[in-house]
């Protein structure tokens, strides 16, 4: 397995990564938000509320 950072053989005290600085790398994106995991939730929070309480409404209706 090679490091997602810098394609170096991973070693197996800091697997998947090489070493502590690209472990620290990858920590840093996903703390900058450089990664993010995609998502269908809506943005708003109220939005969100709002859609859920349409799709329990949907269900008490069948």
């Amino acid at each position: 397995m090679s490091c997602p950072i810098c394609n170096r053989p991973s070693d197996e005290k800091y697997r998947p990564f090489c070493s502590k600085r690209c472990a620290d790398v990858d920590l840093a994106k996903w703390m900058s938000g450089s990664y993010a995991v995609p998502s269908e939730d809506p943005q708003d929070v109220e939005e969100a509320i709002d859609l859920a309480e349409r799709e329990r409404a949907k269900q008490t209706r069948h």
